[in-house]
């Protein structure tokens, strides 16, 4: 498999999208979690950049990450473009972000 570098999530009220890129940016990753399975999918992983969007519930996410090593980095909503690619909806938003 390869080698994940960075991790962004779309939350949402219960499920999250999970997308992961390696190094040279391409998508390797892509899965729906519910609430309850994203603590227990991090758990298994190496620590790697997560991305997540700044909101309320970003900082509780960000904080249980942190605490499994990972290193996250919270997004300004302005940078998270809804529906970025062309007829793709609020799911493929958070693959682009400033670098």
């Amino acid at each position: 498999m390869t080698e994940i570098k960075r991790i962004a999530i779309d939350t949402s009220k219960s499920v999250f999208t999970v997308h992961g890129v390696d190094a040279a940016g391409q998508a390797v990753l892509r899965r729906n979690l519910r609430r309850r399975e994203l603590l227990g999918f991090f758990e298994k992983l190496p620590p790697v950049e997560v991305a997540l969007e700044a909101c309320g519930g970003s900082h509780h996410w960000g904080r249980a990450l942190s605490a499994l090593g990972h290193r996250v980095r919270l997004i300004p909503p302005q940078y998270v473009k809804p529906g970025a690619c062309p007829g793709e909806g609020r799911g493929q938003a958070q693959q682009e972000r400033p670098q």
